[in-house]
């Protein structure tokens, strides 16, 4: 960070702020009001105390080097800002008038970094490319998902909005790592706007034109930077939306007859949306996914540091080993590091966090009990929902990271959803229980839903 931060950062700030101020009655109701400006606000933190760590604690990184790459565009723009324009509409291939610039560029032909590069030289044209700047207003796009998924959730599970609120905001882990100038911030809030558009589209069918078109930016971006989300997103959700409307058939008999017909047509979607996505994608092609896995893991290991890495057992990269290790990948996304396991301040801040998923998680199912507890997740389509994409996601961030530093930046698209669900749940037992004693409790879930 340089003196143009120092001065320019607080005029921005006041900037956003009093769009944040002139939005939030549109986007808000007497019950989420309070949480706007607190969870936006905790994304601007987020954001820059990426960039201060990343700074003095780590002398730098992935971020610094996003934004060594704006300097260049930049540098480009201010030569001609024609040269400017072509080197964030490039994509990856050579031209005689930018390769001065280009040739500088270590990850001008890495499509998913360069992406990033763009979106922030677009920012960086909009601030005298001030590296605080761009890191707000990629935390500020960010909040626009993520306050997307909260409503969405609030529309499903009103009585639980505040938990929710913490769910979706105020995890340490989810607004440091995805706040910042990262692919990270990115993707979390694309993930939150395809949530969004998802529901409004296939389950409650309002809003219409606002969630295609941000549900279409959303899947946009989670291509372009990290289609592994997506395809850890779309089975469950397409399942979601069958569960869904499938308890609105009346018929039982129409409903039996139809399940397995919804069911090979959702999955066999998955199976095209998945590989017509990643079909010849060096990352993330299909067929190689499990081989991909493997190397992955074996390089995050081999490169670890501060002895932070962890076994998930033999892995030889086949689909078969794959399912062998999937459960102990689920343990790690999820509820490691320990506390015993961490090594720096940062692991121990994830360690308390994956403490308190593990302590939620046993406390629900002992005092739900398991049978109960796997028949309220079979009972709510978006219980089930939450379930399977957290899985999916798990095993495929548990297996190729290999160690608790990179994965503690993977996971966090899950985390929200993990939480919000065993909130939910929670919620829903908890219900059960008083339902003779709260009679208006469905009346004031409505006022609570109304405006999400």
């Amino acid at each position: 960070m340089e003196l143009q931060d120092l001065f320019l950062t607080p005029i921005y700030l006041a900037i956003f702020y009093g769009i944040a101020f002139a939005m939030r009655r549109k986007v808000t109701n007497a019950f989420t009001r309070k949480y706007f400006i607190p969870a936006l606000s905790v994304k601007f933190l987020g954001a820059i105390g990426l960039g201060l760590i990343y700074q003095f604690y780590y002398s730098g990184g992935d971020t610094y080097n996003y934004y060594a790459h704006t300097k260049i565009v930049y540098q480009a723009f201010s030569d001609s800002p024609l040269l400017g324009l072509k080197l964030v509409m490039a994509n990856g291939e050579f031209d005689p008038a930018t390769v001065k610039y280009t040739s500088q560029m270590y990850w001008y032909k890495a499509s998913t970094e360069y992406f990033v590069v763009r979106v922030a030289s677009l920012c960086g044209f909009l601030c005298f490319n001030t590296y605080s700047v761009i890191a707000l207003m990629f935390a500020l796009m960010s909040f626009t998902g993520m306050w997307a998924m909260f409503i969405t959730f609030v529309r499903i599970a009103p009585m639980a909005y505040k938990k929710l609120a913490f769910s979706v905001f105020f995890l340490p882990s989810v607004f440091f790592w995805g706040s910042g100038l990262m692919k990270d911030s990115l993707c979390i809030g694309a993930l939150g706007w395809v949530f969004y558009a998802f529901y409004h589209l296939t389950i409650e069918k309002k809003n219409l034109t606002v969630a295609a078109v941000m549900g279409a930016l959303g899947v946009y971006v989670l291509v372009s930077t990290k289609v592994y989300i997506l395809l850890s997103f779309m089975p469950p959700a397409l399942l979601w939306t069958f569960n869904e409307n499938n308890q609105r058939i009346r018929s039982a008999t129409l409903r039996m007859l139809l399940k397995p017909l919804f069911l090979v047509l959702g999955l066999a979607a998955g199976y095209l949306g998945a590989t017509n996505l990643t079909a010849g994608d060096e990352k993330y092609d299909v067929e190689k996914i499990g081989e991909r896995s493997k190397i992955n893991q074996q390089y995050l290991t081999s490169g670890t540091e501060n002895g932070s890495s962890y076994n998930i057992g033999s892995f030889d990269g086949s689909l078969s080993a794959l399912a062998t290790v999937a459960p102990q990948a689920v343990v790690v996304s999820l509820f490691r590091p320990f506390p015993w396991e961490a090594r720096s301040a940062i692991m121990i801040l994830s360690a308390l966090e994956s403490l308190l998923m593990l302590y939620l998680t046993v406390s629900l199912f002992y005092k739900t009990g398991v049978l109960k507890t796997f028949r309220l997740i079979i009972a709510k389509p978006v219980l089930t929902f939450c379930f399977i994409f957290v899985i999916i996601f798990a095993i495929g961030v548990g297996t190729n990271s290999g160690n608790f530093g990179t994965l503690v930046r993977y996971k966090i698209p899950l985390m929200p959803f993990y939480l919000a669900a065993l909130y939910i749940m929670q919620f829903q037992a908890n219900s059960a229980k008083k339902l003779g004693r709260f009679a208006s409790t469905e009346k004031r879930a409505s006022m609570v839903a109304r405006a999400a």
